[in-house]
């Protein structure tokens, strides 16, 4: 579907016609059961912007265990401080 043509099996609406039917639209009706999820590259032609200039927002999760490492590491060091040893050169020794 990426690589059809602008008129293969869509309809192309103007402008006008896509903001008389926002405004003529009720905000608080719900949604048709059969509606379909939007998705950016389902009308996709050659003339938009292409995805290098301009890529679909990704989102991902990590998770905690970075965040839980960092802390480690700095509750280490200070805990070597609160000790009065000094770890600079990487070996434990007396500040």
């Amino acid at each position: 579907m990426p690589n059809e043509p602008a008129g293969a099996d869509m309809v192309l609406i103007s402008d006008e016609e896509l903001e008389a039917l926002a405004m003529a639209a009720d905000p608080s009706a719900p949604l048709d059961p059969d509606a379909v999820a939007w998705t950016p590259h389902a009308g996709w032609t050659p003339d938009l912007l292409p995805d290098w200039y301009m890529p679909a927002p990704r989102t991902t999760r990590s998770g905690s265990w970075p965040g839980a490492l960092v802390a480690l590491i700095i509750v280490g060091f200070l805990v070597i401080d609160a000790f009065g040893l000094c770890i600079t050169s990487g070996f434990l020794s007396f500040a």
